[in-house]
């Protein structure tokens, strides 16, 4: 989806890449600090979306580790309640994007685990916040992605005979 295209909610998408679900461990650390766990919901080559409790502020630079690949070196872009967006300073090959997606296909309790975030954040967007819209667009791609993710394993285990 290019840039100036518009998801079927009307707005029009802002990323440069489309992401893929996914749900990895990983840690983050803003210079002069101690490093924090995190999440990955989800990573395009241009950056990633996490779930973390250090309360990342928008605008800061971080060292992202996520098993691998190279630490990145990233911005955080937005951030609402335990979610931030996270765009990095170089974008990651496709290839490698590519082989990370082949070696961490998401399993049902990584589905849960999207269907558990677009729930909590769906509670969460119909609060009167600020970060409204960005929850709710949350919520709806974790739904989706959870439901896209839990049809590709069921067709995986049909194929399989189980």
């Amino acid at each position: 989806m290019s840039e100036t295209d518009t998801p079927s909610d009307g707005q029009t998408e802002r990323r440069r890449a489309p992401r893929a679900a996914l749900r990895l461990n990983a840690s983050i650390r803003e210079p002069g600090r101690s490093r924090t766990g995190a999440k990955l919901i989800d990573i395009s080559t241009h950056g990633c979306r996490i779930e973390t409790t250090n309360g990342a502020t928008t605008d800061s630079w971080i060292l992202l580790t996520i098993a691998g690949l190279e630490t990145q070196y990233c911005r955080i872009v937005w951030s609402s309640h335990e979610f931030a967006g996270v765009e990095f300073a170089a974008p990651i090959a496709e290839a490698v994007l590519e082989r990370l997606l082949q070696d961490h296909q998401l399993s049902e309790t990584a589905i849960t685990e999207l269907r558990s975030i677009a729930n909590r954040t769906h509670r969460l967007s119909v609060q009167d916040t600020a970060d409204r819209q960005a929850l709710t667009e949350l919520s709806r791609k974790c739904a989706v992605d959870a439901v896209v993710e839990g049809l590709k394993l069921s067709e995986a285990r049909h194929a399989k005979g189980q």
